[in-house]
């Protein structure tokens, strides 16, 4: 197994135990992201992912929560993915719940009756980039599922009984397509319902398309002011039934927290208030975060 490139975790798995069972990203395509560029993608075989398990076990035999890295593990076949659900359920006595990043592509690949049997075996949230509602903004950033694609996904796994953690990329559209990046995208959220949402602010990041276009001035980011104020008419126009919102990563400008519906009146009050408060840069994105 190769460890020598960066181990990526969601910020809730921060207690997890995380166990490697894969490198890389099947699809490794899309253009803002920069998290395998160079990692070939590889699976182990499930003799490796036992032993992996076995080492795991004597880091944290009492773990209850464990995460299981790299980029889409869902990505793996039903049978094989069962087996390794039966081996973690076998070696840890208190598990409470696995949970994996997923792309809509893997999660559809499985039929809703597996769904329900991998989740009888713990699997418990699966992590998925929609990034975007808008459809022109997905495919010039090479995501490889449509936003119809993603909806079916999520509302398949959820019906399944599995959570649905959900991203999305404040600013993708660039200023050109901010409008309808935020109102698709708000669109798209509705119809899914997802438990749990999280917004992140796209940065470029040097290494990836998406930089090497935005050095072109094929893609302009938003200023600070706009990428606000895009977020805030995608809160606007959301309407989620349960939904725990999180806007705390690194890259968002200031830090977001609410359960929808209860909270929407806040989340837009404090952005209103922010926006008017001559804070916010109107010309630039503002300084990069200290870390991604």
């Amino acid at each position: 197994m190769n460890n020598d490139h960066t181990l990526f975790r969601p910020p809730a798995e921060a207690h997890s135990l995380i166990i490697r069972i894969a490198d890389g990203c099947p699809w490794n395509q899309c253009t803002f992201c920069g998290m395998y560029k160079g990692v070939s993608c590889r699976f182990q075989t499930l003799e490796e992912m036992e032993k992996e398990i076995a080492l795991a076990k004597k880091v944290s035999p009492a773990a209850r929560r464990i995460f299981l890295a790299d980029g889409d593990v869902m990505a793996l076949s039903f049978d094989k993915l069962k087996a390794v659900l039966e081996i973690l359920n076998a070696r840890f006595p208190r598990l409470a719940r696995v949970n994996v990043y997923a792309n809509g592509h893997s999660i559809l690949l499985k039929s809703e009756a597996e769904l329900r049997v991998l989740r009888a075996l713990k699997l418990n949230t699966l992590y998925m980039g929609l990034e975007s509602g808008h459809e022109e903004t997905l495919r010039r950033v090479k995501k490889r599922e449509t936003a119809e694609e993603m909806v079916e996904a999520g509302r398949r796994a959820q019906a399944a009984g599995l959570k649905m953690s959900v991203m999305v990329l404040n600013g993708l559209g660039g200023q050109e397509n901010a409008q309808l990046h935020s109102a698709a995208t708000a669109t798209v959220l509705n119809q899914m319902q997802p438990r749990l949402l999280s917004a992140l602010r796209v940065i470029p990041i040097p290494g990836t398309e998406l930089y090497t276009a935005e050095q072109a001035g094929r893609f302009t980011q938003l200023t600070e002011f706009q990428a606000l104020e895009e977020l805030k008419n995608m809160i606007q126009e959301l309407q989620l039934e349960s939904t725990l919102f999180r806007a705390n990563h690194s890259s968002n400008i200031m830090p977001m927290e609410g359960r929808f519906p209860k909270d929407k009146p806040r989340l837009l009050d404090e952005l209103s208030s922010l926006l008017t408060s001559g804070t916010l840069d109107k010309k630039s994105p503002g300084p990069p975060p200290l870390s991604l």
